[in-house]
């Protein structure tokens, strides 16, 4: 899982949207990420000054039907 570490909430965000998933707003301190013909919802917590913990990155990248070399892709 090399090049999981340390990314930033915001960054993940603007991956997943490259991926093809919609913002669809914030709720607390969670953006809310959704794609048609994807029953899944994907929640990426924004905290300020914290990046996205690795555990939790990967269960998203699993949702979103994505590889982690394709997510670093969008990543970079």
């Amino acid at each position: 899982m090399s090049g999981l570490h340390n990314l930033k909430p915001d960054r993940v965000v603007k991956a997943f949207e490259r991926a093809g998933w919609t913002n669809e707003g914030q709720r607390g301190s969670h953006v809310k990420l959704t794609r048609e013909g994807n029953p899944n919802i994907l929640s990426i917590p924004v905290h300020k000054g914290k990046t996205v913990k690795i555990g939790l990155l990967v269960d998203q990248i699993k949702k979103a039907g994505l590889t982690v070399e394709a997510f670093l892709k969008c990543y970079k």
